[in-house]
């Protein structure tokens, strides 16, 4: 199902809040900077998996990143941990979303700052190939082609992932990585455990 841009004086149509008729693969991507980050990805995969309508989950290996403001890289502030979670489930995308805040909000998440500290982040990158320009749930990510603690774990579960309207995760973190490597914000596997641990999932065979 494609949303596509609305046309000069034409709304957009409103997104269907009703259950998908077949499984739709989500992507999810979580972070923590705050906390006992590992053990906080574990519960919310957890949470994940225990939502209605969620079929399956497969989750990448964690990845500990740069926390970034609005102005970059910020190398003194806490450190994240990362990871991608797909996700197939016939909910909603605008209900699925509203079930990652509720779980953020279980896990003490404040939204007092954009580019703050944070217990639990969960962003819903992709939601199969939709495409959303309505304010209230812009899909794919607006940003998700520039993150590449997003892309790289990313990759990590899924080798043939494809951002739409981006094209191959594989290319977006290519590139990134050579300006990466400029900036000095290239990425580290977090030393800390898996958050597929929680059901005990041999690493590469999540993939």
């Amino acid at each position: 199902m494609i949303v596509r841009p609305p046309q000069p004086g034409r709304a957009l149509p409103p997104l269907d809040p009703r259950p998908a008729p077949e499984p739709v693969q989500a992507v999810v991507a979580l972070g923590s900077n705050l906390g006992d980050r590992a053990a906080t990805l574990q519960d919310a995969v957890a949470a994940l998996r225990r939502l209605p309508l969620v079929d399956d989950v497969r989750v990448s290996a964690p990845f500990e990143t740069v926390a970034v403001r609005a102005d970059g890289p910020d190398p003194d502030a806490p450190v994240f941990v990362n990871a991608v979670a797909l996700v197939t489930t016939r909910l909603a995308p605008q209900v699925l979303l509203g079930m990652l805040h509720a779980i953020e909000e279980q896990h003490g998440r404040v939204r007092a700052e954009r580019w703050g500290d944070r217990t639990l982040d969960l962003d819903l990158i992709a939601y199969g190939d939709l495409r959303s320009d309505d304010e209230r749930m812009l899909l794919p990510h607006p940003r998700a082609a520039e993150r590449l603690f997003v892309l790289e774990p990313w990759l990590d579960v899924d080798p043939d992932a494809v951002l739409p309207g981006h094209g191959s995760v594989a290319a977006l973190v290519a590139r990134l990585r050579g300006e990466a490597v400029g900036d000095g914000t290239a990425r580290h596997e977090a030393p800390c455990d898996d958050p597929r641990n929680d059901r005990g999932d041999a690493p590469r065979d999540e993939s």
